[in-house]
């Protein structure tokens, strides 16, 4: 099910160590990114009585930019990110599946109100018996072999319920593709790129009211200069180049809606849709009005150690470029 399969990390999560409880729910805290930094290729699964251990590579997405006749989805790069000798590692727990304990030898006079009473209130200490067994249980083996969890591990009798409790795990951690939960936990940039090409037709705002700009008598115009920066993982693996974007410019001057119309990947589209939303623009003007338009918006990004290379040869000392941190989405 899992070896050697292509699959996407759900939230996002960039830590190359991480631990899931026996839901899928994470434990401890991780820095999250963009879906195009989530990719995991499963090279290696132990599986035994407490969890779930999955060892492989993290991949970037790097869009290359599809042809007129091309599906843009597809013309993606699929680029190994994980550190020189190093792997992802990623554990699961597993619920914990006990033997029942031996039903109470019958014989004893039933109907009697006392005794229906005993027996009902004998399950919950039955309960915390099993539940104590499995923490002495877990208590017992090696360190490496404990679930990341060990004090909120649950128990059953049933090996059925253990296993759907895994494969809902499972589905909670990883996503085998761009299935309804993955689109719908997306940014709506992103959301608007794969509903305009599964449509195979361009994107339109959603406003009817919002003009082309080729229908007012004043384009907008962008009155503040922005860079959007990059992020650790594209200078590391030297993706850079040109993206576009459609923007929404509203009557205000502010940027409304915005779509990717051409992505690079890598997290940098995120980068330059936070970037688009700080900057102000000159709204467009039609018949002495401002008015809304759509405004096509191409975003460059840089390698900082070429650039650096060059200003150096021609006998600049610019400091150092500082590279920014792990990229994280705003929530």
């Amino acid at each position: 099910m899992l070896a050697g399969k292509q699959l996407f990390l759900r939230g996002g999560y960039l830590d190359n160590t991480l631990s899931f409880d026996e839901h899928g729910v994470l434990i401890g805290h991780s820095p999250q990114g963009s879906y195009t930094l989530s990719g995991i290729q499963i090279d290696k699964v132990r599986l035994d009585r407490h969890k779930v251990e999955l060892e492989g590579q993290r991949f970037g997405l790097h869009f290359l930019g599809a042809l007129p006749y091309e599906d843009p989805t597809k013309a993606v790069d699929r680029v190994n990110i994980t550190p020189k000798k190093k792997v992802v590692k990623i554990t699961i727990d597993r619920e914990l599946v006990v033997k029942p304990k031996r039903e109470k030898e019958k014989g004893k006079t039933a109907g009697a109100p006392m005794q229906a009473a005993q027996t009902t209130a004998s399950v919950a200490p039955a309960e915390t018996s099993e539940a104590s067994e499995a923490q002495a249980e877990i208590a017992a083996v090696p360190l490496a072999e404990r679930p990341a969890g060990a004090k909120s591990v649950t128990v059953t009798t049933s090996p059925a319920h253990a296993s759907k409790v895994l494969r809902d795990a499972l589905d909670n951690v990883f996503a085998f593709g761009f299935d309804s939960r993955m689109m719908a936990s997306m940014p709506e940039f992103w959301k608007l790129y794969y509903e305009a090409a599964a449509a195979k037709t361009d994107y339109r705002p959603s406003d009817p009211a919002v003009l082309r700009e080729s229908m007012v008598d004043k384009k907008a115009r962008l009155v503040t200069q922005f860079e959007p920066p990059s992020n650790q993982y594209a200078q590391e693996h030297g993706v850079a180049g040109m993206c576009l974007y459609h923007v929404v410019i509203g009557a205000d001057g502010k940027p409304g809606e915005i779509a990717v119309a051409r992505p690079i990947g890598f997290g940098l589209d995120e980068n330059a849709v936070d970037s688009i939303r700080k900057v102000a623009f000159e709204p467009a003007i039609k018949d002495g009005k401002p008015v809304p338009v759509l405004l096509d918006l191409v975003v460059e990004f840089r390698i900082y150690s070429k650039r650096t290379a060059v200003l150096t040869k021609a006998g600049d000392k610019p400091a150092a470029p500082s590279l920014p941190g792990p990229y994280s989405v705003q929530r």
